[in-house]
């Protein structure tokens, strides 16, 4: 499966951004699939996941309750809506596919999108 992230950009403080991440090739309607984010000179760190149907989510703190994930199954797509963006959110965000149908921090992700810049301004 390939997965692409798109959707990222450069937004002021405070400003929202929705990414999106398609998939191509086949489907990952079964599968878990997870957000992730590497700023310059950081580690990479989980951001969100969200199970097979939806059903399971989870959220990092240092975002909960300014992003969002969800899912289109029908269109083969998973969001990740920000809100509220600081300074601290710019990073490459990455999407990825978990190897179950949940995705949760500690899961396998095997396949992984090219990544979307996101910077925000103060």
């Amino acid at each position: 499966v390939q997965l692409q992230a798109f959707g990222g950009g450069l937004v002021q403080a405070g400003g929202s951004l929705r990414l999106s991440c398609a998939a191509s090739g086949r489907t990952f309607s079964n599968n878990g699939v997870g957000w992730f984010r590497q700023a310059p000179g950081k580690e990479r760190e989980f951001v969100a996941g969200i199970s097979w149907n939806g059903g399971v989510i989870y959220t990092a703190d240092s975002v909960k309750g300014r992003f969002t994930i969800s899912r289109d199954r029908a269109k083969n797509t998973v969001y990740l809506q920000m809100n509220s963006l600081k300074p601290g959110d710019t990073a490459i965000y990455y999407c990825a596919t978990s190897r179950t149908a949940v995705a949760g921090k500690g899961n396998e992700y095997p396949y992984w999108g090219q990544g979307t810049l996101v910077t925000v301004s103060s």
